[in-house]
């Protein structure tokens, strides 16, 4: 486990003719400030939503101090994804049922001055990829099919989270792991207890009264899952 749990706001939970203003509403202090702002970008082609780009996140780099992580939902992220790690953001994932050659897009990233990400969709073996993770800063657990907001967390993807945190806490691999779909108050601690590092959470934070508050409370949440 990290030292304290990650909290990822969403912007596809956010509203998109205020984005910089959603950012802002997370830069809190202390356990209320936002530890990455996750992008997602989704291109009609790996998923069936499409969502913002490269120029989007140019802008929103402008904006804010809390690092970016762009989750690439998107065809040929081999082409596609240094770009994001050229323009600054901190870490940038893609899908591994994506990606033609994985372990040179991690090399790439990190040439080009990110971090690494990984994801799996929940029905992805995780066992089919632990050679290429070694090669990764990021491990990203899908649990929900990636493409909408919204969605129910689906339990199962935790078997994943344990086998990861094991593999992590043993010495095999050396990644933060993350979560994203439907990560709320009812659903963060069994995370949490499952070994997660990172938590994306999206309209758990936007669609609350005070978004700060939201990630103060969900890490609250997640830390005192942790130490049981």
């Amino acid at each position: 486990m990290a030292q304290q749990p990650l909290i990822a706001p969403s912007i596809l939970s956010a509203d998109f003719a205020r984005l910089g203003e959603e950012i802002h509403a997370v830069e809190g202090d202390g356990d209320a400030r936002a530890d990455w702002i996750h992008v997602d970008v989704m291109d009609g082609h790996f998923v069936p939503n499409l969502t913002l780009g490269l120029p989007v996140v140019t802008s929103l780099l402008k904006v804010t101090d809390i690092p970016l992580d762009c989750h690439l939902m998107i065809e040929d992220p081999d082409r596609w994804a240094p770009g994001y790690a050229e323009a600054g953001a901190y870490n940038v994932t893609v899908h591994v049922e994506a990606a033609h050659d994985p372990v040179m897009i991690a090399k790439n990233l990190h040439a080009a001055g990110a971090k690494a990400g990984l994801s799996v969709k929940p029905d992805t073996p995780l066992e089919d990829h632990l050679d290429t993770l070694k090669h990764y800063d990021t491990l990203l657990v899908m649990s929900v099919e990636p493409g909408f907001g919204g969605q129910s967390f689906i339990p199962r993807v935790l078997d994943k989270v344990r086998t990861a945190r094991r593999l992590v806490d043993t010495g095999h691999l050396k990644v933060l792991v993350e979560i994203d779909g439907g990560i709320n108050a009812d659903t963060i601690e069994q995370a949490a207890e499952a070994g997660v590092d990172c938590f994306v959470a999206g309209s758990a934070v936007y669609g609350a009264q005070d978004p700060a508050e939201a990630v103060a409370a969900l890490r609250a949440q997640a830390r005192r899952a942790a130490r049981r």
